[in-house]
């Protein structure tokens, strides 16, 4: 993502900080509502012609401290004021990008997110196969009262979402009362359409879904509000979608704040890349990945790097250096790992990834098991890379001495190599890094595209309705 701007405001809602300007378009309005341009296109909502009578907006809490850190939840809300509750719900198939993304913004925010499973079990395999952990059951939220209901898309995770009772009760409820609730990718027109909750209501969401929508009411933008209802598009608008949330819960400066920390506002100039020492990146098998990780790994980085390599056909592998296969994200989301790091060490990678979070990268430069992996990789010329602050145990361990790499802004100026600036992903023959968190976006896309070609990096990322250079 380019450049996210604009964030919603809780009268009139409008996005204040600069999108990408190659995407701009003029938005129409509603009483409530005014709006301008959304990265990735236009951002629109139904106009009063159109729409029943308008809702009264919630108010925006008073933020006393944005989040800055890439791994500390935001204390956002004023301490006086009971935190904003958030219902993420979740199901076999759920598109784990769209779920994690949406919790860890929102947590930044201050928001209470519970994260509820619509299975008999709390853990579920995810669209792409990450494992994710619930918070609680569906069953246990009945009786609370939320002031948003986000739902992740997915599929068959919005099919699974669609058919429990206990959430079309509590999405319905929320609907009628006036109070927020949202859906991204196939969830609207999979899980809200046959609930009838998109009624008289501009809605947008994945293209392959588009024909489900009613013609009169179907938009093609990436982030649609109208009347209480947000919409999206896939998991390339994920981080639009929730921030447009943060913005109608907690107000725009908020929304600014988290989204300058996730790096998602980043100068027009920043290129998308930049490579050094050019060598191929080719195999005659399925590539190979390892992605270690820690208690206090950043999720979003963890969670999008594994879901665009595996839709890539890549063999990624999630291991633990922990003395378990689950892990706490710094954000709070629980992770299931495919491997202990020891049982992960028995094969060889074509590609180490390191995700970052300061302290899951500190738990990662502790482990043994992955120092002799790290090394045993740069001798043998094999690839590796990092993002975040996890360039900096690359450093640590000599691995990118005479190399040109980047890092999240609050490490860079400790890495001795030759920092590049000013761009998201850098690649030196055979090492990559990356600044980390909305980057990872970019990061990802780009390890596609070195590993089988700059179609099959436009293929995925269409996929994700994430902007990417035709060449």
């Amino acid at each position: 993502m380019e450049c996210v701007s604009s964030i919603l405001s809780p009268t009139a809602v409008k996005f204040s900080y600069p999108m990408l300007a190659s995407m701009a378009a003029s938005a129409a309005t509603v009483p409530s509502f005014s709006l301008k341009s959304m990265a990735y296109g236009q951002r629109r909502t139904a106009t009063s012609k159109h729409s029943a009578k308008p809702t009264k907006t919630l108010s925006a809490t008073t933020a006393t401290n944005p989040v800055s850190s890439t791994t500390s939840t935001s204390t956002a809300t004023a301490t006086s004021l009971p935190p904003k509750k958030v219902l993420v719900p979740i199901g076999l198939g759920t598109e784990e990008m769209e779920a994690v993304i949406i919790v860890d913004v929102l947590r930044r925010a201050g928001a209470d997110v519970t994260v509820a499973s619509v299975e008999p079990q709390l853990q579920i395999e995810a669209s792409c196969g990450t494992k994710l952990v619930a918070d609680t059951s569906i069953s246990s939220c009945s009786d609370q009262i939320f002031d948003l209901v986000a739902l992740p898309g997915g599929m068959p995770g919005s099919v699974r979402l669609r058919d429990c009772a206990a959430l079309q009760k509590i999405t319905s409820k929320q609907a009628e009362e006036r109070r927020l609730y949202g859906a991204i990718c196939a969830a609207p027109a999979v899980t809200l359409l046959p609930w009838g909750l998109l009624r008289r209501r501009q809605t947008t969401c994945h293209p392959a879904f588009m024909h489900k929508l009613p013609t009169f009411w179907a938009v093609k933008s990436n982030i649609q509000v109208s009347e209480g209802l947000t919409t999206s598009r896939g998991p390339g608008t994920s981080y639009v979608f929730a921030l447009c949330l943060v913005e109608q819960l907690f107000g725009e400066s908020v929304a600014k704040g988290i989204g300058e920390s996730l790096l998602v506002c980043l100068d027009d100039d920043n290129s998308r890349k930049e490579e050094f020492n050019k060598v191929e990146w080719s195999f005659d098998h399925i590539p190979h990945v390892l992605i270690p990780v820690a208690n206090g790994s950043e999720e979003i980085e963890v969670v999008t790097i594994v879901d665009i390599l595996r839709r890539a056909k890549v063999d990624v592998v999630v291991a633990s250096v922990e003395k378990s296969v689950q892990i706490l994200a710094s954000q709070g989301t629980k992770i299931i790992a495919d491997k202990l790091i020891g049982v992960a060490a028995e094969l060889t990678y074509d590609l180490i990834i390191l995700p970052g979070g300061t302290a899951g990268a500190e738990r990662l430069n502790k482990s043994r098991i992955l120092k002799n992996l790290l090394k045993e990789q740069e001798l043998a010329g094999r690839i590796y890379g990092a993002v975040c602050s996890s360039p900096g145990i690359l450093h640590r361990q000599g691995l990118l001495k005479g190399k040109k790499a980047t890092a999240h802004p609050s490490i860079v100026s400790k890495l001795t190599n030759e920092v590049v600036n000013g761009t998201k992903v850098v690649i030196d023959g055979k090492v990559i890094t990356s600044r980390g968190l909305s980057t990872v976006t970019d990061f990802a896309l780009v390890i596609v595209s070195k590993l089988f070609g700059h179609a099959r990096a436009r293929s995925v990322a269409e996929g994700l309705v994430y902007e990417y250079p035709r060449s």
